[in-house]
């Protein structure tokens, strides 16, 4: 067993803690790196990148559906990214909580080449691995669900992404997801999404043009994006996080939908679902 697993066995805590502080490129220790078997690590088949907006009043049922598409998605072969946002200009910037690599395992062509002893031990590190690692993006995970408030006013959606892009476009992985958790209501220097504590019905061309005029526009290099939480309205009088309950007219969602569709083609991207707020599609 390489001596990260041993340690982590030993201190447990301590290590998904550090995983879920750190966030920097990867958290999890490399198991080609660590057990040499003479061949590189094959490529990444997807990046999952999940970017939580905390101004975004999830109930329940809807943190439990982060959580389980999160939790089906990080598997070998796979690497994550944890991230959380509200806004700017309330000291509430992208923070990466947590970012890992899952990786695969040998191909069965180059196994055969190899020592049974040392295949063993390279086969129960990648399983150490794969538990870490889930482990790890479910404790990010948990504090950025958790931190959730109604006390920030503003989001700062559009410049999130776009800060975020920067990373995403990086990824070597064949398929890159964005899982943006967010009511999409862009409240910032550049436009206000809202209206009389509602959503706000939106001339989406004119939108558009305000998007690109601040230069909010990102490039998410072929990703695929699902949003959940579209929609949700902040109640700040009850001092939680907590939906208004306010109606929210179908033509004014569609005009939003119809914006981040557009925002998102223009960036580089392709929305796939626009979940108001739930999910209708997995994200997958």
């Amino acid at each position: 067993m390489a001596k990260w697993l041993q340690s982590c066995v030993a201190v447990a805590g301590l290590c998904l803690a550090s995983a879920a502080m750190a966030g920097v490129s990867n958290d999890i220790p490399s198991c080609y790196g660590s057990i040499k078997v003479g061949v590189p690590a094959p490529p990444l088949s997807t990046e999952l990148f999940v970017l939580i907006d905390q101004t975004t009043p999830l109930d329940a049922t809807l943190k439990n559906t982060v959580r389980e598409n999160v939790g089906r998605l990080v598997q070998p072969g796979t690497a994550f990214v944890v991230a959380t946002f509200s806004s700017f200009g309330q000291g509430r910037y992208l923070e990466v909580l947590s970012a890992g690599t899952l990786e695969p395992a040998l191909p069965a062509k180059v196994r055969d080449d190899i020592g049974v002893k040392l295949l063993h031990s390279f086969d129960a590190c990648l399983a150490k691995q794969r538990d870490f690692g889930r482990n790890a993006a479910a404790v990010a995970l948990n504090k950025a669900l958790s931190g959730i408030s109604p006390e920030y006013a503003k989001s700062d959606v559009m410049g999130s992404m776009r800060e975020l892009s920067y990373r995403i476009r990086q990824s070597a992985a064949q398929d890159k997801i964005l899982f943006l958790v967010s009511d999409m209501l862009e409240n910032s220097g550049i436009s206000s999404f809202y209206g009389h504590r509602n959503v706000r019905q939106l001339d989406v061309p004119a939108e558009i043009k305000k998007a690109e005029a601040g230069q909010m526009l990102a490039d998410l290099g072929g990703a695929r994006v699902f949003v959940l939480g579209a929609g949700l309205v902040q109640e700040n009088s009850s001092g939680a996080a907590k939906d208004s309950g306010v109606y929210r007219d179908p033509k004014t969602m569609t005009a939003l939908r119809q914006f981040w569709e557009q925002y998102i083609a223009r960036s580089q991207g392709r929305l796939i679902e626009f979940g108001a707020p739930a999910l209708v599609v997995p994200v997958q």
